[in-house]
């Protein structure tokens, strides 16, 4: 049965320029960097130079003392995040997954030069191939991932190059080929698997015992190898422990992603770790400064503000083209005079947000002992702060603060909490810690089971669950009991 209903309904959709203004919050230092340079270049009423109207003496550091904040950077904007910028934007499971998200992030400098790709094309054109086999190597190395695997069937690459060069190869065609690219560098690039790439670094390896027992192992008892199985491998084998050790030992040295080490130090060239924050702990008062080296201080080119002011003041003796003219600089001194509005709203925010962390962590900057770090969620820092949880969320993401102590991501001062048998409140990165130590210091011949931890929490006070404990566990990147068993 159909029905007709009335129904109204309030709904706040984002502009354009709010959309924008979100990005430029949730950009670190450097991509903030790129950001203004590109529009400089890209609009000419915008320049580098201070307004006239800003204080040239203004200081943008930030005296914290006792949780009391006495800021001398006031800015003013049109613009306002909490009339648009709902919770509703990111669901509570994710704000769960945020706060609970790995913190960890490289930063190796690496001077940038080829991809892996063009590497692989490099070492194609050293080889005495003929037409076609040069084809279907460019396919394959075309299909291998940042990783240095292939993960694509022999057979969808036999359909591509028959789609779109019209010749016929079969999948033999394209493994005997397959199997010129895994004799590249780096070793075990073009592997269809972990143990197909484990067994190419192996072949290159002088054939001792050790080398031989360890490719009887990835070729026949791979599985039991991976579930450290390995009374089935000595019983399978007949090999003393010895020798299984000295076996292991030379799988657990190859490199499972061959080229993922590569892409990452690619990648690492054009992501260094820029704080935007600096924090110094000064005969105990902690003050607060934004990080804008590289960031120029903009204003509206003072030619083209006078370009309008012509065009407007002559509006009797307009032309079409004028009128065109007067519509583009006004558009271009518009969006000039956002930017730097946007820019000046993304640093107060960020230093607002900083401010809040600051206090409710303020043992923390002064000591840098991570067992002063209080219990704190997106929604303590946010009502301190007095933005939304999601722009606490954007704030938080990929932004660095430099202390005294070292320089750490802002997700680091985030955890939930939970109490001890005595009702005191602690964090659960304390929590983890002890977990960490403990299995650290466990006896790998017999690792400690997920409840045992939650037995030896339970001793010290902690009262956990089971599956919590697992939790944990997995959120510091440690593997179950068995996985991590040694013989």
């Amino acid at each position: 049965m159909l029905k007709q209903q009335l129904q109204q309904k309030l709904q706040q959709k984002l502009s354009p320029q709010q959309i924008q203004l979100i990005r430029l919050i949730e950009l670190p230092a450097i991509e903030l960097e790129e950001r203004v340079k590109h529009e400089l270049e890209d609009n000419p009423a915008l320049e580098e130079g201070k307004e006239n109207s800003i204080d040239n003496n203004q200081d943008d550091s930030v005296s914290v003392d006792n949780g009391d904040v006495d800021s001398n950077a006031d800015y003013e904007s049109d613009i306002s995040l909490g009339d648009y910028m709902t919770e509703d934007d990111i669901p509570e499971y994710k704000l769960r997954e945020i706060t609970e998200r790995d913190e960890k992030k490289e930063n190796t400098s690496y001077s940038a030069g080829q991809s892996l790709n063009e590497y692989l094309l490099q070492q194609l054109g050293l080889r005495d191939l003929e037409e076609q086999q040069v084809q279907i190597a460019q396919y394959i190395i075309g299909n291998i991932d940042d990783d240095g695997y292939l993960r694509r069937d022999l057979s969808a690459i036999a359909d591509d190059i028959m789609f779109q060069t019209g010749q016929m190869v079969n999948e033999k065609d394209i493994e005997n080929v397959l199997f010129i690219i895994q004799d590249f560098d780096p070793i075990g690039v073009g592997a269809r698997n972990l143990r197909e790439c484990l067994m190419l670094q192996l072949n290159h390896k002088s054939k001792t015992e050790e080398v031989q027992c360890a490719d009887r192992i990835l070729t026949d008892y791979f599985d039991d190898f991976t579930r450290k199985h390995y009374d089935k491998i000595l019983h399978g084998l007949n090999i003393s422990e010895e020798t299984l050790k000295k076996a292991i030992r030379e799988i657990t040295v190859l490199d499972p992603k061959p080229c993922g080490s590569w892409e990452n130090s690619m990648e690492a060239s054009l992501s260094q770790v820029i704080p935007d924050f600096i924090v110094e702990a000064i005969n105990g008062e902690l003050v607060l400064s934004m990080n804008s080296r590289g960031i120029p201080e903009m204003r509206i080119n003072q030619e083209y503000a006078n370009m309008f002011q012509d065009y407007a003041n002559n509006k009797a003796n307009q032309t079409s083209s004028m009128r065109d003219a007067v519509q583009f600089v006004k558009q271009k001194l518009d969006s000039a005079q956002w930017f730097i509005d946007a820019v000046k709203q993304r640093q107060e925010t960020l230093q607002r947000t900083m401010e809040a962390i600051i206090q409710l962590q303020h043992n923390f900057f002064l000591t840098g002992d991570e067992a002063t770090l209080h219990p704190m969620i997106l929604r303590d820092v946010a009502e301190k702060a007095g933005y939304d949880i999601s722009t606490i969320s954007r704030v938080s993401n990929s932004k660095y603060v430099q202390t005294n102590f070292g320089i750490y991501p802002l997700k680091y001062f985030f955890s939930e909490s939970m109490q001890t048998d005595t009702g005191e409140e602690i964090s659960t990165r304390e929590v983890k810690k002890i977990m960490k130590q403990h299995i650290d210091a466990e006896d790998k011949r017999k690792p400690l089971t997920d409840e045992e931890l939650a037995s030896i929490l339970r001793d010290k006070g902690y009262i956990i669950a089971r599956r919590t404990v697992a939790k944990y566990r997995e959120q510091l990147g440690i593997s179950v009991a068995r996985l991590r068993k040694e013989i």
